[in-house]
């Protein structure tokens, strides 16, 4: 298959659907040669901040001269974004190799009524094992897609296993407590691998403990194990003081506004001092320059000034909170115009009550053409009176702009696919410029 026809085949296996369960995945790599047991890896689950945490933790390797996988998900716009190796997304022509292979492989396995087809989301994952093993990189940082236990990426023994937080997301499939939803993500701590996280409270953390306790994997948890304390915080970035134990602290430099980034690079930096334990390679000046190097599209990024405009993801009421408490700390008295799409399957309800305040203007929009998407009217009549329902992106940021002065700020937001498709607007007008 040449790159067009690989991605009309992702597409074709987008209608199965997200369907939970390890017999599919663990057919498909079987067929593969088991690629997943040739490659180290650093296992990144959680509701929020996983993609953040898991840059942080690549480029920390990558800053020790290691050669270094990441595979997240979603994309934003291209498929390419999900598979990255020293910081480089995969080219068209090696990704078209590749998922040709998977999909051979997902054929035979269906023909010999091995499993049933595998999803788009398990077949990218085995193409990610792929090309990692035959790239024959030091370590892969590999994103949990949904939940853990029963996730395609959890056929893996990683060095070190990460648990960002835990708060409520696809309750309908991950469970409607989060209680249920921390047992899910506690299903990637493996036996004595250890484990790091930034869950609190009882609900969350009691299955993480419990888990790490059966499993003898130890458990270090921030704001005992290890926590850290602003110094300076601005949209430019931030500084914070990191102290691990009784004898560690050091003063690290983060381009990631929000004061939820200094516990994900908390996170970030003790799981790469666990796997350098087992790697000198992995030094103090690696922890450093690694965090300070990355940047993460969709969430808090600013991509213009005066006004400044702002894209997050804000998928669900913890990321809500977090934009919120940004937007409160960096832009407390400026007017505030958001352009706004959601999926429908998602707590709309408590997003928009975590977001707004009723002097803020809210331009309504579909955030993807896909099914699940809430309707512009739908979430403009859940908002009330702020908020006008507009018929395409365009139209939103144009108005958006237009009522916007120099001081004031314009944030996209409520969903990653309209993060994205956002960014592929912006690209697609850039290039009918030249």
């Amino acid at each position: 298959m040449n790159y067009q026809e690989t991605l009309a085949y992702l597409d074709s296996l987008g209608k199965f659907g997200i369907r939970l369960g390890m017999e599919r995945i663990e057919g498909l790599l079987r067929e593969l040669g088991n690629p997943e047991r040739k490659i180290k890896t650093i296992h990144v689950t959680g509701t929020n901040g996983k993609g953040s945490v898991s840059s942080m933790i690549a480029n920390i390797l990558l800053a020790a001269d290691l050669k270094t996988g990441k595979f997240t998900s979603p994309h934003l716009v291209k498929y390419n974004e999900r598979l990255v190796i020293n910081g480089q997304d995969i080219d068209d022509y090696s990704f078209a190799v590749l998922i040709t292979i998977v999909k051979k492989a997902a054929d035979s396995v269906v023909a010999k009524g091995i499993c049933e087809q595998p999803t788009q989301f398990e077949v990218l994952t085995a193409a990610a094992f792929m090309y990692f093993a035959l790239e024959n990189v030091d370590y892969a940082v590999i994103e949990v897609g949904m939940g853990g236990l029963w996730d395609s990426t959890n056929v893996i023994i990683p060095v070190v296993s990460v648990i960002t937080n835990v708060s409520l997301d696809h309750t309908d499939r991950c469970g409607a407590t989060v209680e249920r939803i921390a047992m899910q993500k506690a299903g990637i701590i493996k036996e004595n691998v250890p484990v790091v996280t930034a869950a609190d409270g009882d609900d969350a953390l009691g299955p993480i403990k419990a888990v790490a306790m059966f499993k003898q994997s130890k458990l270090y948890i921030y704001g005992s194990a290890f926590w850290g304390t602003e110094v300076k915080s601005t949209m430019e970035g931030q500084t914070f003081t990191l102290h691990a134990g009784e004898y560690y602290s050091s003063d690290y430099n983060i381009n990631l506004p929000g004061e939820h980034q200094i516990a994900n690079t908390s996170l970030a930096v003790v799981a790469a001092k666990l796997v350098s334990k087992q790697d000198d390679r992995i030094n103090e000046l690696a922890l450093h320059i690694g965090v300070a190097n990355t940047i993460w599209p969709g969430r808090l990024e600013r991509i213009s000034q005066n006004p400044d405009v702002i894209l997050d993801g804000a998928h669900n009421p913890a990321g809500a909170d977090a934009l919120r408490n940004a937007l409160d700390k960096y832009y407390p008295q400026q007017k505030r115009t958001f352009v706004f799409g959601m999926m429908g399957d998602k707590d709309m309800k408590r997003v928009i009550g975590k977001l707004f305040r009723p002097m803020d203007t809210v331009y309504t929009v579909k955030a993807d053409e896909g099914g699940r998407a809430a309707s512009a009217e739908e979430l403009a009549s859940l908002i009330g009176n702020q908020a006008e329902a507009m018929n395409s992106l365009a139209s939103a940021y144009e108005a958006a702009v237009t009522g916007a002065d120099a001081d004031s700020v314009i944030c996209v937001c409520g969903s990653l696919y309209l993060v994205g498709n956002f960014k592929n607007m912006l690209l697609k007008a850039k290039a009918g410029c030249h």
